[in-house]
């Protein structure tokens, strides 16, 4: 099974290195060096990772058959997966891979309404979001974060949300139409 590891940034320096926003709690086993990874889009990979080292807090990459700006510019973007056992799970309970969290029924803290399911696990650059699908297919993106998801039942098959006061109701505001102006009646100054 394929997991995601990590996501191409920008390229570092002029001898094709790259920085790697890293998805994984084992970065030096998944980009150690010979590490073949798989890329979306899959036009750009598979890659092998020749080198890597950590220079200032981020990851850096060199990958073969990668050796000036130029071409490690043309890797930008690409999301990086490996190849991972189906029995292996995360040690840390507080964990999940993407994989186990699609098809999750969501349910609102306290009770049993069931809010969605989660369709996907959105991977930005300030946090992770889950792209669920309520009744009638309208998506909701709620944020990944311990106030808000507070808590997940993989064998249950359940997320339990404490969302914010009017998250909900933002899919609601394409059903509402504007007012008509036509329809407001006129005001006439009145006369002095």
């Amino acid at each position: 099974m394929q997991v995601v590891v990590g996501r191409i940034g920008r390229p570092h320096g002029i001898r094709g290195e790259v920085t790697v926003e890293v998805r994984t709690d084992s970065p030096d086993v998944r980009f150690a060096p010979g590490s073949v990874l798989t890329t979306d889009p899959a036009r750009l990979g598979p890659i092998t990772v020749a080198a890597a080292r950590w220079h200032s807090g981020r990851l850096l990459l060199s990958v073969a058959g990668v050796h000036d700006r130029t071409g490690a510019e043309g890797l930008r973007g690409a999301i990086l997966s490996a190849e991972v056992d189906d029995g292996d799970i995360p040690e840390d309970p507080e964990e999940f891979y993407d994989h186990q969290l699609r098809g999750l029924a969501v349910v609102a803290v306290g009770t049993s309404e069931v809010i969605g399911v989660v369709d996907d696990v959105v991977h930005l650059p300030g946090q992770d979001l889950l792209s669920v699908t309520r009744d009638g297919g309208r998506e909701v993106l709620v944020p990944f974060v311990a106030e808000i998801v507070t808590g997940i039942d993989v064998d249950a098959g359940r997320v339990v949300v404490d969302l914010p006061v009017g998250l909900l109701n933002l899919d609601e505001l394409d059903d509402v139409e504007a007012p008509d102006a036509a329809s407001e009646p006129d005001e006439q100054p009145e006369e002095a």
